[in-house]
This record gives structure tokens, sequence and C-alpha cells, in this order.
């Protein structure tokens, strides 16, 4: 099983879909004319707009970035970054800010889209994500491009966003605290269960305390971590950079072999991390207490920044500057194909437990405890956020009808998720495999939502400059109407 999960995982995310990620983000940049790096301040000021401004809609700006990033800032965050360096070495963090930076404009247009062609369903909640904007956007003859897309959104979701939060968030309290996988499951199943059956505005609720209160814990206890080996900072940069082109240590020359694993590891962590490309995130934002679709998209950018730019980067220089990763664990312009085909090699620490032993050689005794219950509240408001979007993707193909079932549905995966640790002697090859798995659903989830990204290019592009034209002269900024399933 697990090699033909990885002789899929290798043709998904192959050159022509790093192509197609990278260029559509630097496509989106140029076309937007740098608009995600010039109006991160509006951006800043939109996220906290007065309740009495907002438009139509479930949640406020604030609420749909905190669900979207309540699923973006998981487990990819700590043991996502750790798999990626472990697996396609330092390099692969510097590819996991390329795709922040160009991602950033994906996030923005995708935001945009979700809010321009979402829909009013028949039991009046705001729905809309790729699939909508699939729909309503390039036309009923592209229908089928939106129901792969949700397709792949609900195999998505059961893997990345149940399943390997569950596995992830087991195998930490398993490791810390001793708890048993079963007891694990039933915890998560449980208090999933009470958030999820309460819908949007419930998992928004507990996503707006949960995320702001962690995230900030988690940044603290890095940098400290970082500080008390501040003297190894420029080193570490350094070091991704020349890992990144290639280079190796032992100045053995350039390693193309070298840069094709640190830019599929870093491209693929990037994506699963802040899932800029992937359009998952614009499914919250078309919930968004808001009118205008451009100054949502702006609010939607902000969480590639918050997720990669600046959590990931935190947990990759805790790594770096540790010194807990030797050479032995490093992949080399040699051993690059072996890396890719095995991951590291036995003995060598990967995922969670490497950040593990990062943190506690800064903070011994102490560092443990910030990644387990960093994993732990991550990757529970990343269930809470991917319940949502499976959620839309289920509706989308098969009507309101299905919303109990899914959910249902969710809540023993979660359970499975964890309780599957007790099924297998090895809890390397589990955790891997859900990871290989996760990997290749995530890149099998933002094909199509990137082919309708660059066909509805010129019309994001034309309505960036109605609404920025509109600011300039004064006037209001167009409004566009909502499609509601409740009229005949």
């Amino acid at each position: 099983m697990e090699n033909i999960i990885r002789t899929i995982n290798e043709n998904v995310w192959g050159v022509p879909m790093l192509t197609l990620l990278l260029g559509t983000g630097i496509y989106l940049t140029v076309g937007l004319r740098f608009l995600s790096v010039m109006k991160l301040p509006f951006a800043i000021r939109q996220l906290f707009k007065a309740p009495d401004q907002a438009g139509e809609g479930d949640v406020t700006p604030f609420g749909a970035l905190m669900t979207a990033l309540s699923s973006t800032i998981g487990t990819g965050n700590i043991a996502g970054v750790a798999a990626a360096i472990a697996i396609g070495g330092p390099g692969a963090v510097f590819w996991m800010w390329v795709t922040a930076i160009v991602g950033t404009a994906t996030k923005y247009s995708e935001g945009l889209l979700a809010v321009r062609f979402r829909e009013i369903d028949h039991d009046g909640r705001h729905v809309g994500g790729p699939m909508y904007y699939i729909r309503n956007g390039m036309g009923k003859k592209w229908a089928w491009l939106g129901g792969l897309f949700a397709s792949f959104g609900i195999l998505a979701g059961w893997g990345t966003g149940a399943s390997i939060q569950a596995n992830s968030i087991a195998d930490a309290l398993r490791a810390t605290y001793h708890i048993p996988p079963l007891v694990s499951g039933l915890l998560l199943g449980g208090a999933a269960a009470a958030v999820i059956l309460g819908g949007i505005k419930r998992i928004a609720s507990v996503a707006s305390r949960l995320v702001p209160v962690m995230a900030i814990s988690y940044m603290v206890g890095g940098l400290i971590v970082i500080g008390l080996h501040i003297d190894a900072v420029p080193g570490a940069f350094a070091l991704i950079v020349k890992s990144a082109f290639g280079m190796q240590s032992a100045g053995t020359g350039i390693s193309i072999g070298l840069i094709m694993l640190s830019m599929q590891k870093g491209v693929a962590r990037g994506i699963f991390s802040n899932e800029a490309g992937q359009g998952s995130a614009p499914i919250a934002h078309a919930a968004a207490k808001i009118e205008d679709p451009v100054n949502q998209g702006l609010v939607a950018m902000l969480g590639t920044i918050i997720d990669t730019l600046i959590v990931c980067s935190v947990t990759a220089l805790v790594i770096l500057t540790s010194g807990v990763v030797g050479p032995e664990c490093m992949p080399t312009g040699e051993t690059a194909a072996t890396f890719l085909a095995n991951g590291q090699p036995a003995g060598c620490d990967t995922g969670a437990p490497l950040t593990v032993a990062a943190f506690d050689a800064g903070l011994t005794g102490i560092g443990q405890h910030i990644v387990a219950l960093g994993l732990a509240v991550f990757g529970f408001t990343t269930i809470l956020g991917w319940s949502y979007y499976g959620e839309r993707c289920c509706e989308y193909l098969f009507g309101e009808k299905s919303i109990l079932p899914f959910r249902i549905s969710w809540i023993i995966v979660t359970f499975l998720g964890a309780a599957a640790l007790m099924l297998e002697g090895s809890v390397a090859n589990v955790v891997n495999l859900f990871w290989l798995v996760a990997d290749t659903l995530t890149g099998m989830m933002a094909a199509p939502n990137l082919v309708a990204l660059v066909f509805l290019s010129p019309m994001i592009f034309a309505m960036t400059r109605a609404h920025f034209d509109a600011v300039r002269k004064g006037e209001p900024a167009p409004r566009y109407p909502i499609i509601d399933r409740r009229k005949p």
C-alpha cells in the first residue's frame, strides 16, 4: 500500500504540479501588481472592521480568517516543517517561503472569488469555495471540474483534516504523557462532536478563542529557544539558502537532485501548511459578513503570512539552530534519490519527535510540553476547520440532507485516526503513511482550483482595479448579487 501511494504521490507532486502551483502564484502576483505586498496595512484594518459595517454572511471577517487559520495552523506547522527538513533538507524551508510569498496573491484571489460567487443555500447558509466559483464563474460546462474538486475535498478532508490530525495528536500525547491512543481518540471524537454539530458559527467562535492564544504561546516558546541559540541563526539561514539551490556544505558542487528534493518537499509541505492554491480556505471566507469580495480577499491573504512566514519559520529555526539534526540525517546530492524514495535513514527523528527534540534542546523538560500541547490544540482546531470544508463539499455534491451524515462520519474518522496507532507495531510507518496520503490528496485537490484561478484571472484583475478606482474617487465599491437558492 505504501509503495502504491508513494508512486502516486511522486506523479501528483511532479514537475507539472510544481510548475502550476508556483506559476499560478507568480502570474497572479504580477497581474495584481504586487497588491499582496502593497496592501498589507489595508488588509489588517479590514480584518478588524466594525461589525455594523459588515454585510451579508454568517461570521465576521475575523471569524472567517480564524476558521481558515484553524485549519492551516496545525500539525503542518510543527510536524510538517520537521518532516520537510528531515526528508527534503534545510532547503525545503526556502521553498516553503517561496510558496508562501507567491501564495499571498493566490489566497487573495481565492477569497475574492469565494465571496463573488457564493450562494445562499436552502437552509439560509452562505456557502462558497472553488466548486461554486467554478460552476458560477466558469459556466455550467465546467461544473464537472467543481464536482471533481468537491470529491477530492471530501477525501482530503477525511485524510488531511481528520485522520492525520488525530493521529499526530494521539502520537504526541502518547509520547509525552503516556495517554493511550484509544483514550485520545475518544476525547477528540467527543470534543469534535460538541463543536462540529453546532455548525460554522460555533466553529468560528471556538477558533477565534483558541487559535490566537495557542499561536502566540507557541511563538513565544519558539522565540525563547531561538534566542538561546542566537549565534547559530546566521548559519541556519545560510544553510537554508545553500541547500535550496543544491549547494552542499562539503563544497562538492551543485546537485540537481538535491534542488528537486528540497523544492518538492518544501512546496508540498508549504501548501499543506498554508493551503494557498489548495482551495480549502475560500470555503471559510465565503461565509464572511462582508459585501466587497476584494476586502475579504485581502483578509484571506493574511492567513498565508501568519501561517508560513511567521509560525513555520519559528519551527524551522528552532530545529536548525538546536543542532538536533546530524549530518548523517541530512540529504546530500548523492543521497537525494534515496531520501525521496525511502525518507530518512533509520535512527533519525522526523515529524513531531524532531520538533520535540529541538525544543527540549533549549528548554529541557519544558520544550516537549510546548510541542505536545501545541500539537493538540493546533491539530484539534484543524479538525474543526476542515470539518466545515468537507461539509460544504459534501453539500455541493449531495445537497443539504447529507450534512448530518457527513458530520457523523467526520467524528468517526477522527476517532479512527487516533486509534490507528494501536494497529501497527511501528509508529514511524503509520505516521509516514498518513503524511504521504495527505500530501497526495492535497495535490489532487489543488489542481482543479488552480485551473479555475488561471481561467478567472481576468475577472480577478478587473474587479480589483474597479474596487481601488472607486476608493480613489471616494465612491462606494462595486457590489455583486448573491445567488439565493431559497428563491424559486
